[in-house]
């Protein structure tokens, strides 16, 4: 049994998560709210605190599983402060402490979306794509993906799992398939969803897998678009005469027309997860 340490357990996807895990492990929980989960050793405290973070110190941590976050609805100063510098003062602390393994949750918005004017250098979007961004919360995901690659070149037996994650809909929402229309903040993430349940299998997988030297980026979405037009013929909507620099082939054979705008092999690959619910509403 590991001791699994989660940051931003007062979210629903990290209220879910420490349920499920707290069923196999012990689990720790740093929120700045309340943590509403039965079972685990929850402080009500700020991440970014290291008087916070001492108030760990009695409990063994082999893993940590980092949500905790500021948004895309934050100032840039704050996504920097707290995803950037936050997040390195934390995984500092608890290296020292002797954790070795780290699964960081980024985003999809590490590449850029969030700016009408994102283009993307190729489709499906590799796990590490570039940072493209224009208005911060991406460039701030994606510094902390190079904080974690940072940390890994002064100790070469830390293991990262940088998560791309998707946009997360509850279970019991449906969602509504994108047609094709004008282009809009985060267009990307608008057909780049994956169910909550899968998201807690994914987070699980990963603080699970075996201990793996290195840095991993991993993009996690559903295993289609959320899309009722085709790929291609929204991504024309979107950028028109600018759609035409993007190999789109992927989309054009039968059966693919409706595939993620996101790679996603990879991440079956390491951790063997494939979402299990489909974003179109129909079993898979």
């Amino acid at each position: 049994m590991s001791g699994i340490l989660i940051t931003g357990t007062s979210g629903f996807i990290g209220s879910a998560l420490a349920e499920a895990i707290a069923q196999d492990h012990d689990v720790f929980c740093i929120s700045r709210q309340k943590t509403e989960v039965e079972g685990v050793t929850a402080i009500q405290g700020d991440f970014t605190s290291l008087d916070d973070l001492r108030k760990l110190d009695p409990h063994r941590v082999d893993v940590v599983i980092h949500l905790a976050a500021v948004t895309g609805g934050g100032t840039e100063a704050e996504q920097l402060r707290v995803n950037v510098l936050g997040t390195h003062q934390l995984v500092r602390y608890f290296l020292a402490g002797g954790c070795k393994k780290f699964v960081l949750a980024s985003s999809i918005a590490a590449v850029g979306f969030q700016s009408p004017l994102f283009r993307p250098l190729q489709l499906p979007m590799p796990d590490e794509h570039p940072c493209l961004d224009r208005m911060g919360y991406g460039f701030s995901k994606y510094m902390m993906e190079e904080v974690s690659r940072y940390l890994a070149r002064q100790n070469e037996d830390l293991d990262f799992v940088n998560i791309r994650l998707a946009s997360i809909a509850p279970d019991d929402r449906g969602l509504t398939p994108r047609k094709v229309g004008p282009v809009g903040q985060w267009a990307m993430g608008s057909i780049s969803y994956m169910y909550l349940s899968d998201t807690v299998r994914c987070l699980t997988l990963a603080a699970e897998a075996a201990h793996k030297p290195g840095v991993r980026i991993l993009n996690a979405v559903g295993t289609q678009a959320c899309a009722e037009d085709t790929v291609p013929e929204i991504i024309r909507g979107w950028y028109g005469a600018d759609a035409d620099r993007i190999d789109l082939s992927h989309y054009t054979r039968p059966g693919h027309e409706r595939d993620p705008v996101y790679e996603i092999h990879r991440i079956e690959e390491e951790l063997g997860f494939v979402p299990e619910r489909s974003v179109l509403g129909n079993e898979e």
